[in-house]
């Protein structure tokens, strides 16, 4: 899912941390894919910005997304689709925005590369946290997300926890970045025990070898990946721990600091699917369920 976000990812959409992570941004690297490398135009010193009324003049809106399922992503004929993108074509097309184009980078490169103008927005299920709060704008949670892991059939480790793999000492394994390396070592995992591992398939790999007795991902994500497996199932899931209470992830669309008119506009919008039970509708081909409906804010999980 996967950022978590989560604290930071990094890699392919999780990257460096799944679709969540907990690092808040590494410089951007290389070229950005088959969207290209121009640049949006300069920021808006206007009070609240005026990118929304430059979004609909040129009739576009450019997506920096991080290559993760179900999140943000290019499929195999090239279309771009994920819960995010397509969540962001209903609501830029009510916004007076007809086309949405991905801008494709690594999941530590997007926050750096919103603000250094190479997309307009960020809509890769990105995790609200403190940290990134600092450093950029969220629109209210469109989805809200808990933990899972993927274990051998049975679950003969019988872990539910982060607190169980501790106990009983088991192999455990993440995604590159993903925020559930942090919620791990909070429960007393040594971090360089863990296998980490480029995404959700790999870890179903490790696990399906024995490599490893669990891969924790997000609940979307593990859910999802086992469905065919004939070895592993998901567990049922489950709050981690942070600071000693259950925690609650929430993933947004983030905006350039100045750009409140365009993320309070995106709220309301978003606001209106929730309350019509569209956004369910939107969510629900990227295997996502009523569980994932939220009504958490933007400002309560800034504030941790």
């Amino acid at each position: 899912m996967a950022p978590p976000n989560r604290y930071v990812r990094q890699s392919p959409r999780p990257t460096g941390t799944s679709r969540r992570s907990l690092l808040a941004g590494v410089a951007a690297l290389g070229a950005l894919g088959a969207a290209g490398c121009s640049r949006v135009a300069k920021a808006s010193t206007e009070p609240g910005g005026d990118l929304l009324e430059r979004l609909r003049a040129q009739g576009v809106v450019r997506l920096g997304i991080a290559g993760e399922i179900p999140f943000g992503y290019i499929d195999k004929d090239g279309r771009l689709t994920g819960e995010a993108p397509e969540l962001a074509r209903v609501i830029f097309k009510r916004l007076g925005i007809d086309e949405v184009q991905p801008v494709p980078t690594e999941f530590g490169s997007l926050i750096p590369g919103l603000n250094s103008q190479q997309f307009d927005v960020v809509a890769a299920g990105m995790y609200v946290t403190p940290e990134r709060c600092g450093q950029v704008i969220f629109a209210d949670p469109d989805y809200q997300m808990l933990d899972s892991f993927i274990v051998r059939k049975g679950n003969p480790k019988n872990l539910h926890s982060y607190r169980d793999v501790v106990e009983k000492k088991a192999k455990f394994a993440t995604g590159t970045g993903y925020a559930e390396i942090q919620y791990a070592v909070e429960a007393g995992y040594k971090e360089s025990d863990i296998l980490i591992v480029p995404d959700q398939v790999a870890g179903l790999n490790a696990v399906e070898a024995g490599r490893v007795d669990v891969f924790a991902g997000t609940a979307v994500t593990t859910r999802e990946v086992v469905k065919k497996s004939a070895k592993a199932e998901a567990t049922k899931p489950f709050k981690p721990i942070v600071g000693g209470e259950p925690h609650v992830d929430g993933g947004a669309f983030a905006f350039r600091q100045t750009e409140t008119k365009l993320r309070d506009a995106f709220n309301v919008e978003l606001r209106k699917l929730k309350k019509s039970g569209e956004l369910l509708r939107i969510l629900k081909p990227f295997g996502f369920t009523e569980a994932e409906m939220t009504d958490l804010t933007a400002k309560e999980l800034c504030r941790g």
